[in-house]
């Protein structure tokens, strides 16, 4: 199940967080009295990459973000702005849930697999 497809802005791609949609929070049921919560991703190479959804404690907008490992993430992908990254996540039937993560770039009018590529 796709949890997040985003384009990445400049932002995402140097300030070491991406700014993570709050329609995707969702996936992410934060415990009682927390505004974080940690999950693994694996990439195709099933490298894991720890990672981190937070959201802020006051404010009337939560505005989430996405942290953890997500710059080095960039940093190894060689991401840069217009590119995507899209998060899944498949609840296994013991109840586990497994998250990937994908990047891709768009060349000649079509998305290709940054990762397929490295």
């Amino acid at each position: 199940m796709e949890v997040m497809n985003k384009k990445l802005s400049e932002s995402d791609t140097t300030n070491r967080r991406l700014e993570f949609p709050s329609r995707s929070l969702w996936a992410f049921p934060m415990p009682d009295g927390r505004n974080s919560v940690e999950f693994v991703a694996s990439d195709i190479h099933e490298q894991q990459w720890r990672l981190k959804v937070s959201v802020r404690n006051e404010g009337t907008y939560s505005k989430p973000w996405l942290k953890g490992e997500w710059g080095d993430y960039v940093h190894q992908k060689q991401l840069r702005k217009g590119d995507r990254v899209i998060l899944t996540m498949n609840d296994e039937e013991n109840g586990e849930r497994i998250y990937r993560i994908r990047a891709e770039r768009k060349h000649f009018g079509f998305w290709y697999s940054i990762d397929e590529q490295q």
